[in-house]
């Protein structure tokens, strides 16, 4: 079983290793892909945090489980589990949350915690490089603390192993001496709870995905759900505006509460230099077109990739790699970063033969919709 496991392991980090490289190539780099364009700007649609996010974030992040606005069956089934871990007096089973960037899993790890009145400690997959690293953590967690582990996918498989007995048997085997002399000396930790959150599960391995004993997956907030996001946040940042600039810009906020915080400090910012400092519709929509994001969400890299198709490829099919060619970009990036959310939008559809523009995509650009050729059997 170990060994299963441990070329599956192996199997893993191959794939991994692939889909880092491949993000991380090009001048792009990493940081291309967290949400910058090839010029070096920040897309401010990104689902991704920025620096500026990390702020204030912290000052409107929610406490509790009833001021988390949204996610509304995962909310009810780890209100279950926290209500019958604080029964038992036990420690929370292990937690592993994904989806798209920005829907709020840091916030719901910490949310958590504070519902167990319990500490929790915060890392991610590629700060953790050593065996050390992880082990140090570990045994320096306290009865029913929280340990949340983003970007889990990324963790090295070394590592993985590592979590294997410390997930199941709350246990890590210290090795002890060098060479022939070594000795493995089993050290026993304090019940604890990790809570993973990736945006690409599919890149965790089986034997770690299996130790969870509760998945959920994040899914895209639906607008009325945004427009008490951005109200509450208003409140608390100060900001007077109106239901109807609120609804504005949940609107074109992608069914991502870090985006539409981010666009309502955008907003704001227009407000005070043009608008008295108030925002109403009329405001929210002249900052948004400046902006660059329209009706829809979509910004400028968004409508490139779609006209790329429209104009000159037919509407498509069209391969992935002959795009990313056309626009210089990188094919993980179209792949993981823009296309959900025009396949969400139904802009876009992806097909055996390649990337084809919907009618609706036709019909956001005004455009008329190319008369097609029948197939064979149509």
């Amino acid at each position: 079983m170990i060994k299963s496991e441990r070329d599956g392991a192996a199997a893993a980090a191959a794939a991994r290793e692939r889909a880092a490289t491949s993000a991380a190539s090009a001048s792009g780099g990493e940081n291309h892909v967290a949400g910058k364009m090839r010029d070096g700007r920040e897309r401010i649609i990104s689902g991704k945090a920025f620096d500026e996010d990390a702020r204030v974030e912290a000052s409107i992040r929610p406490k509790q489980l009833s001021d988390y606005i949204g996610q509304n069956r995962v909310k009810e089934n780890l209100q279950i589990a926290v209500e019958a871990a604080r029964s038992r007096g036990e420690a929370l089973d292990h937690v592993l949350l994904y989806g798209p960037p920005g829907l709020g899993k840091t916030t719901l790890a910490q949310i958590l915690a504070n519902e167990m009145g319990s500490a929790i400690k915060v890392s991610s997959g590629p700060l953790l490089e050593k065996k050390g690293d992880l082990t140090a953590v570990l045994t320096s967690l306290e009865a029913q603390d929280f340990f949340f582990l983003d970007e889990i996918h990324r963790l090295q498989p070394s590592l993985e192993e590592i979590l294997y007995p410390a997930m199941e048997d709350f246990r890590v085997d210290l090795i002890i001496g060098q060479g022939p002399g070594a000795r493995v000396h089993p050290y026993q930790l304090n019940p604890f709870t990790l809570i993973g959150a990736t945006t690409r599960a599919g890149l965790i391995m089986a034997p770690l995905r299996s130790r969870f004993g509760i998945v959920h997956r994040l899914e895209f907030y639906s607008p009325e759900d945004l427009l008490l996001i951005v109200q509450r946040s208003a409140r608390i940042l100060g900001i007077t505006m109106d239901e109807s600039g609120a609804a504005e810009i949940a609107r074109r906020s992608r069914g991502t509460p870090r985006v539409a915080n981010r666009l309502l400090r955008r907003v704001r910012d227009f407000a005070e230099v043009r608008a008295n400092g108030h925002i109403d519709i009329g405001v929210a929509r002249d900052a948004l077109a400046m902006l660059g994001v329209d009706d829809h969400g979509l910004d400028e890299v968004d409508r490139n990739l779609l006209l790329t198709i429209i104009q000159k490829y037919s509407g498509g099919p069209v391969g992935l790699s002959t795009i990313a060619a056309s626009l210089s970009e990188e094919e993980d990036a179209i792949e993981e970063i823009y296309e959900p959310y025009l396949m969400q939008l139904g802009l876009l559809d992806r097909t055996q033969r390649g990337r084809v523009a919907t009618a609706l995509a036709y019909k956001h650009f005004g455009l008329d919709e190319p008369r097609r050729q029948p197939g064979l059997f149509s």
